[in-house]
């Protein structure tokens, strides 16, 4: 009996928190076992690059993406917590991976509708209220060169919502979202990442560079 349980003890593999199967997840999204194999490198890799516990915390997030551990910006705020699924402040492997999958190239473009619109949903009432428009739009043009003024801003929001919110209610439902998004399917554009139809050890060099500044 004792030889028994060293057997079965040595046979159990110890993963980090918050690992999934990649079979499991590989069934649950557009990405291979391999793929997600792949993936696991990477996350591993982002989540030692500041606190090494095998959990992606906000800092190394921003650090992997803006390369500032530090930056102050709403709409990365909100990307964080979009793949932040449980609320806990980080994000484990399985978050990870269901998250990202929503940038695949296969994946449905409702899906990543969807995805945008929460995005955007900055207090979780199930609609984009103007405030919010605002702010994501001011969030977004902050990274750009633009430099437009307040007035501009106000005007951008004014016009979208004049177009978008059909039924007059001072608030963008999914359905009005939409409705936008098939006009505009441009939109979507920054949605899908079509390195991710194939990924491999061979990821973006800006993720995989990423190193903390003296």
């Amino acid at each position: 009996m004792l030889a028994f349980v060293k057997r079965f003890s040595l046979k159990r593999t110890k993963h980090p928190r918050g690992y999934e199967d990649p079979q499991v997840l590989a069934s649950e999204t557009p990405f291979t076992v391999n793929e997600i194999e792949a993936l696991h490198n990477l996350f591993k890799k982002l989540s030692t690059s500041i606190i090494n516990d095998g959990l992606i915390h906000k800092e190394e997030f921003l650090l992997a993406l803006f390369r500032n551990s530090s930056m102050q910006n709403l709409f990365a705020d909100r990307v964080f917590y979009m793949f932040d699924r449980k609320r806990n402040g980080v994000i484990e492997f399985g978050e990870f991976v269901r998250s990202l999958s929503i940038f695949h190239p296969h994946t449905p473009e409702h899906e990543k509708s969807s995805f945008m619109f929460k995005l955007y949903d900055l207090d979780g009432t199930g609609f984009i209220q103007r405030h919010e428009l605002k702010k994501m739009v001011g969030a977004l043009l902050s990274e750009t060169d633009l430099g437009l003024s307040e007035e501009c801003i106000e005007a951008i929001v004014e016009q979208t919502m004049v177009e978008v919110d059909t039924n007059k209610d001072g608030k963008i439902d999914e359905e009005e979202w939409k409705e936008l998004v098939a006009k505009n399917p441009s939109i979507l554009k920054n949605m899908t990442l079509p390195y991710l139809k194939e990924v491999t050890l061979a990821f973006p060099s800006f993720v995989l560079d990423s190193e903390v500044d003296d």
